[in-house]
Order: C-alpha cells, then sequence, then structure tokens
C-alpha cells in the first residue's frame, strides 16, 4: 500500500511529470502530439505496402487487422523503452530533490496509456473508412488498455532500476522488444504458424502481447467479446511482476544515487 499512498501524497508531482512526458516526448517538434497519430499510421502504410501478397490475401481488412496491432504494440514499445531509461535519465533530479523514485515510472506509464487513448482515434477511422464499423465491446478497450499498462508498469520497476547499475540493459532490451515485434502477431496471423513447430506456435500463443493485440481485435475488428480467461492471465501476470518489480526497485533504489 506505501506506493499508493507515495502516490497520493505525490499527486502534484506526478501530474507535473505526466504532462513533461507527454511535452518532452515531442519537444521542438513542429507537429507536437500528431506524431501519436502520424508515426503508427506510417508504419502501417508501410507494412501494408511491403507485405502486399503475403498477408493482404490470408487476413481480410489487413489494413485495420495491421493498425489494431500496431498501436497496441506501440503503446508497449514506447513505454517499456522510455520506462528503462527514465530513472538515468533523471539523475540530475534524484541527487537534489527527493521524491518517490517511482513516480517517474508510474508517469511514463500514464502518459502512454494517455498517448493510446488519443491513437485509438486512428483505430475507430480506420474502422469506419474501411467498413468494419463499431461495435459494444469497445467499452472494453480502456480495461484492456489499464491491464496492458499493469504489465508494463512491472516490466520498467524492474528495468529501469537495473539499468542504473548495468549500462547495457537498455541495448539488451531494444534488440529484446525487436524480436518480440516478430513474436507477436503484429503483421501476420496466428493461424499461419498452426503448420509450423509446436513450439513455435506456443511461444507465440502464450505471449501476453499476443493475448493483449488478440483482445483488441475482438473489440475493434471483430465485434466478439474478448477472451476473458487470457485477459485475466495477464493481469495475474502484470500484477505480480509489479509487485516483484516494486519489491527489487525499493532494494535497488538505495544506491541509485550513488550510481548516477
Amino acid at each position: 500500500m506505501q506506493i499508493f499512498s507515495d502516490l497520493y501524497r505525490y499527486r502534484e508531482l506526478l501530474k507535473t511529470n505526466i504532462k513533461k512526458d507527454i511535452r518532452g516526448r515531442y519537444k521542438g517538434s513542429f507537429l507536437g502530439i500528431l506524431w501519436s497519430f502520424l508515426n503508427p499510421l506510417l508504419q502501417v502504410l508501410v507494412y501494408y505496402f511491403v507485405f502486399p501478397y503475403l498477408m493482404r490475401g490470408a487476413i481480410p481488412n489487413y489494413m485495420v487487422y495491421l493498425i489494431t496491432g500496431m498501436i497496441p504494440w506501440n503503446y508497449f514499445l514506447v513505454t517499456v523503452t522510455s520506462g528503462t531509461t527514465a530513472i538515468k535519465a533523471n539523475g540530475g533530479i534524484l541527487k537534489k530533490v527527493y521524491f518517490p523514485r517511482e513516480i517517474l515510472l508510474v508517469s511514463q506509464v500514464c502518459s502512454g496509456w494517455i498517448n493510446f487513448m488519443i491513437s485509438c482515434v486512428i483505430i475507430l477511422i480506420f474502422c469506419l473508412v474501411f467498413g468494419v464499423g463499431f461495435s459494444w465491446q469497445l467499452i472494453l478497450v480502456p480495461i484492456i488498455s489499464l491491464i496492458e499498462a499493469v504489465f508494463i508498469m512491472g516490466i520498467i520497476l524492474i528495468l529501469g532500476a537495473i539499468n542504473v547499475y548495468v549500462q547495457d540493459v537498455e541495448y539488451i532490451v531494444q534488440f529484446i522488444l525487436n524480436m518480440a515485434f516478430y513474436a507477436t502477431p503484429v503483421i501476420y496471423s496466428l493461424e499461419q504458424f498452426q503448420g509450423a513447430s509446436g513450439l513455435l506456435f506456443n511461444l507465440v500463443k502464450l505471449n501476453p502481447m499476443t493475448m493483449l493485440i488478440d483482445a483488441y481485435r475482438d473489440c475493434f475488428l471483430y465485434h466478439v467479446w474478448p477472451n476473458w480467461t487470457n485477459l485475466i492471465i495477464v493481469f495475474t501476470m502484470g500484477l505480480v511482476i509489479t509487485i516483484i518489480g516494486f519489491w527489487v526497485f525499493k532494494k535497488l533504489e538505495k544506491g541509485f544515487a550513488e550510481e548516477l
């Protein structure tokens, strides 16, 4: 309960950090927050034209399929990347002012969540333009995104703390995220792996991001209720990782000032 008490006590600092993270991400940019829309849109267009024959024929509404995978993946990718370096990037502040250090990571998750919800407007536009339409299942999108936020929170609590001591962590994380992208059905369908080895199929199927992206697609694209079992699994996994991550973070934060 300590983390909730600290977050409430320093809620104004948390709000300030969230605003700073959102503005700082596009500081000096002419288009500013519009890049939240343009980045995933440009990526989708690239994949749509690069894989015209490999995927489009096998997956109906491939453009919408892409966008409903790319935006949730970017939410995960950007937040994990920025969260991993957040403590080290704010080393100067940490040495001068006391505040709960985990606020820096919580603000990364919150700003990432806000950017994601803004980017969901693109998905809705694609659903409308390509004739997919809307359904009542859309009310679950914020809940799914919060489950993803819990999952991300646990990951960056661990990585953000370790990165202070081991400088190579952020580069290793970047490599793993690049590999994880291809282990997640963002640009392809899981069904296309059914003829592959059982190990490969199961690795992709059991990937937590696969379960989350499938849930988003159920709501946006297929108009069915997502698999509740999968969501509970990811939420439980995220909760366990967050509890472990908070413990690791508290153990390691004692040496932050010396290392930074």
